[in-house]
């Protein structure tokens, strides 16, 4: 049974995976908040877990010589783009210094494969998160060999997951307040924990199909906020946006076409130009893609 480390175990990604692939793999998991850890081990009794902070080289050197994994999925970052704006030194010691310790870590101990989770944010970047993950795609790409491999997958919005929009407004129903949106016409692709997870082990099976590093994406669906928030609450009260937020978020950008391989509803994205049969034929972001129903909403909600 291979050996599976992910950086942020206990996130909704990590946990999503291990969770979906449980029996599949021999689980490992570093994290920093001892809450979480304890509701893991509760989850997933056989999941090994481990109290590291990624931006120490040594903690994560030392672990991964002593566990010698097979894949390595490196989800562990500062995520919240307004957080990342007011705090740009620890972002960029969490997602550009902690990933380059994670990837040095696989270069000295030979792990085969390495995933970094990054964001459509990262396409087209506005702030500061967004660039912390557009030069991490751009760093695994540069450290990709034969022996250790890196590649990337993009996400969207996960629903669901810690400080999303989702859990936000049920807080506030729960509180019977009004629910803060930053515009009615924000838009956000959005897909399901389950379906990230399914995203990763994908290219986990793609890893081996092509010599060269990639990130891998998917066609997803479009939520308006607004949409969103009424089918939750008629209470609702327009705040504007917050600090590096965009209305409409890119997954891939119109300069990014010519490097994407389509394979049914899965975007692949080289740094060498692909054939022209293969290419994702316009860009894709929240402003034109599929909308999202009502009844698919509702779903993502529960």
């Amino acid at each position: 049974m291979k050996k599976i480390l992910i950086t942020g175990g206990t996130g909704t990604v990590g946990s999503a995976f291990i969770k979906r692939y449980y029996d599949d793999y021999q689980f490992y998991s570093i994290s920093r908040g001892e809450e979480k850890i304890a509701e893991l081990n509760s989850k997933f009794p056989n999941v090994t877990t481990f109290i590291r902070d990624i931006e120490n080289q040594d903690q994560i050197l030392n672990l991964f010589e002593l566990i010698k994994p097979d894949i390595v999925i490196h989800a562990a970052a500062l995520k919240h783009v307004n957080l990342a704006e007011t705090n740009p030194t620890k972002t960029i010691n969490i997602n550009l210094q902690g990933s380059l310790n994670v990837i040095n870590a696989s270069i000295r101990t030979e792990v085969p494969l390495t995933i970094g989770i990054s964001t459509d944010k990262a396409c087209s970047p506005e702030n500061i998160y967004g660039y912390s993950k557009k030069m991490m795609e751009q760093i695994f790409a540069e450290h990709h060999n034969s022996k250790t491999k890196f590649i990337c997958t993009r996400f969207a919005n996960v629903a669901g997951s810690r400080g999303s929009v989702i859990p936000f407004f049920k807080n506030l129903v729960s509180k019977n307040q009004s629910l803060k949106l930053t515009s009615k016409d924000m838009n956000r692709l959005m897909f399901s924990s389950k379906e990230a997870a399914e995203l990763v082990h994908s290219s986990i099976n793609l890893s081996n199909h092509f010599k060269e590093s990639f990130v891998l994406s998917k066609k997803m669906k479009s939520v308006n906020m607004l949409r969103l928030a009424k089918t939750m609450s008629d209470n609702i009260e327009i705040v504007g946006l917050r600090p590096g937020e965009k209305l409409n978020e890119d997954l891939i950008s119109s300069k990014e076409l010519s490097y994407t391989k389509v394979i049914d509803d899965y975007i692949l994205l080289f740094n060498s130009k692909q054939s022209q049969e293969t290419n994702l034929k316009s860009s894709f972001s929240s402003k034109n893609a599929p909308i999202m129903s009502n009844s698919e909403m509702i779903n993502l909600i529960n």
